[in-house]
């Protein structure tokens, strides 16, 4: 039990480091967005990520790809209703927290999207960069990536142990991937979405947090 509890603790420490330099990198990707090299290494590395593009592979990324917003509605809605269902306030606080970390993560994501105002890597080079889309939104950030990582740092808070912490982040992962390969967005957009997804659920989550405590400490002790 105390082990489990000084691990917590620790992998508290280390999302509040990592959503530090997150926060850092992503200030740094923008700035870098405009420079020549940074865009023909990022071409470089979509073409190295398409080169071996197949039919199976891009129906398998688009498949992968579809299932974020699902997923990511689902789990909102089956923390809530459990929580509700079974008067469990640890549930029903879970999925206020996860819904939070979602709208803020995409509230963001939608905001850079319309401030950066980057084109798709199949737009800008149709001759190097092959996708099947034809989507008029912007690049910067990846909003699928974004999603799905704030669904896994608000479960891997939530439930702090490796089977599911591990399934998470690949999740995340693999739908960062298929963003790429599917040639809709370049490295740093799925770069700059993992950031804002980890950053706005961990706010959210430490807030959470503040507010309950907060509650606590404000409730007055029950006379008899």
């Amino acid at each position: 039990m105390y082990c489990s509890y000084f691990w917590f603790l620790r992998m508290e420490k280390t999302f509040a480091y990592t959503v530090r330099s997150a926060v850092i990198s992503l200030v740094f990707l923008i700035w870098l967005l405009p420079a020549a090299h940074a865009q023909n290494m990022e071409l470089r590395m979509l073409e190295s990520i398409q080169s071996g593009r197949t039919t199976t592979g891009v129906q398998v990324a688009n498949g992968i790809s579809n299932t974020i917003y699902p997923v990511a509605a689902g789990a909102v809605i089956g923390e809530l209703a459990y929580g509700y269902l079974a008067h469990d306030k640890t549930w029903q606080t879970n999925g206020w927290q996860m819904a939070a970390g979602l709208t803020v993560t995409l509230g963001a994501t939608y905001i850079l999207k319309n401030t950066v105002k980057r084109e798709r890597p199949f737009q800008k080079y149709p001759e190097q960069v092959i996708s099947d889309s034809h989507t008029n939104e912007y690049s910067f950030p990846s909003g699928h990536t974004s999603t799905a990582f704030s669904l896994a740092t608000s479960l891997s808070l939530q439930c702090p142990k490796w089977y599911v912490i591990a399934p998470s982040f690949l999740y995340a992962g693999a739908i960062g991937y298929s963003r790429m390969y599917l040639g809709m967005h370049y490295p740093s957009d799925v770069a700059a979405g993992a950031v804002i997804g980890v950053a706005s659920s961990w706010i959210t989550y430490k807030g959470t947090q503040w507010l309950q405590h907060r509650k606590q400490a404000t409730k007055k002790p029950e006379t008899f």
